[in-house]
């Protein structure tokens, strides 16, 4: 066997899934005895056979994946308990598996993954949906870019025609839940030092976190980053999509037609509204200037 092979044949190993249990695979996919192949390559101490010192490298492998992810998805482990926790993070990791340098994205498919793998929320499903896209808002919050604001003589130029961009920080949800409370409440609730999942041993004596009752209700949540703080901040639904329009490319005017789209306000209701709208996200810095894409040309660069 070659340092390739070699290297090869051990990273296929240490990648391995764990069993439900956290544990080695005794069996590979092709139905090859993983101690047999361990012996192969790892030779036994007085300790530990060849298959227990594998089995140390695969475990510590998915214990950084799992709290990797488990990190930034705390309330999520309060809403579906440990257990069910557990079996979602290593159903959705061998399904989703680290393919970067960082770990930073690895959660980043997990609320679209769980959307549909109701097994794993029960009655809770679509909280713990919410719960979930509201965990990553956060990480996208908190390191998504920060672009320079419109500033007073930008405003002043800004017409019904006017494209104008949002902050790439600031994340828009629709909830079906005040998930925002929850989460709250789950980091009130919860030490610091307790929030990070501790898969290598199980969470014993992990700080269980009562829940806040939750009731059905549709919010609107703008999470941004101000100050290099994360904030939620409820919005009403007309400038949840004044901010949506615009955010997808929308002009002033269409941006605030669609604002009021199967809205009840009266006319005067309306203007009150996009004045309001316009007046916080200035204040809070979510406006900036459209980007100018910069035409393509087909002379050689010298």
């Amino acid at each position: 066997m070659t340092l390739l092979e070699l290297q090869r044949r051990m990273a296929e190993d240490v990648r391995r899934p764990l069993t439900s249990h956290f544990e080695m695979q005794r069996t590979g996919g092709d139905g090859e005895a993983v101690n047999m192949i361990a012996e192969s390559y790892i030779a036994p101490n007085a300790r530990l056979s060849s298959f227990e010192r594998l089995e140390i490298y695969n475990r510590q492998y998915w214990f950084r994946l799992v709290n990797a992810v488990a990190e930034d998805f705390p309330t999520l482990n309060a809403v579906l308990g440990q257990k069910r926790f557990d079996a979602l993070i290593l159903a959705y990791l061998a399904e989703n598996p680290s393919t970067s340098w960082t770990l930073r994205n690895l959660g980043a498919r997990l609320p679209a993954f769980l959307e549909h793998h109701s097994e794993f929320t029960g009655r809770r499903h679509r909280l713990a949906v919410d719960v979930a896209r509201l965990e990553w808002a956060y990480v996208e919050a908190f390191d998504g870019a920060h672009r320079a604001p419109l500033t007073a003589e930008d405003v002043r130029g800004v017409g019904p025609e006017t494209r104008i961009s949002l902050q790439p920080h600031l994340q828009l949800l629709s909830l079906s839940y005040p998930a925002d409370s929850l989460v709250l409440s789950v980091k009130k609730g919860t030490p610091e030092t307790d929030i990070v999942s501790n898969a290598a041993s199980r969470r014993e004596g992990r700080t269980r976190v009562t829940l806040p009752p939750m009731k059905r209700e549709q919010i609107y949540l703008a999470v941004h980053r101000y100050d290099d703080c994360v904030y939620y901040r409820r919005i009403e639904r007309e400038t949840f999509q004044l901010l949506r329009a615009l955010r997808d490319g929308a002009s002033v005017a269409e941006a605030a037609a669609q604002a009021f789209e199967a809205s009840k306000l009266t006319p005067a209701g309306q203007a009150d509204c996009l004045r309001e709208s316009f007046s916080l996200a200035s204040e809070l810095g979510w406006l900036c200037l459209f980007p100018i894409e910069e035409p393509h040309s087909s002379e050689p660069v010298m």
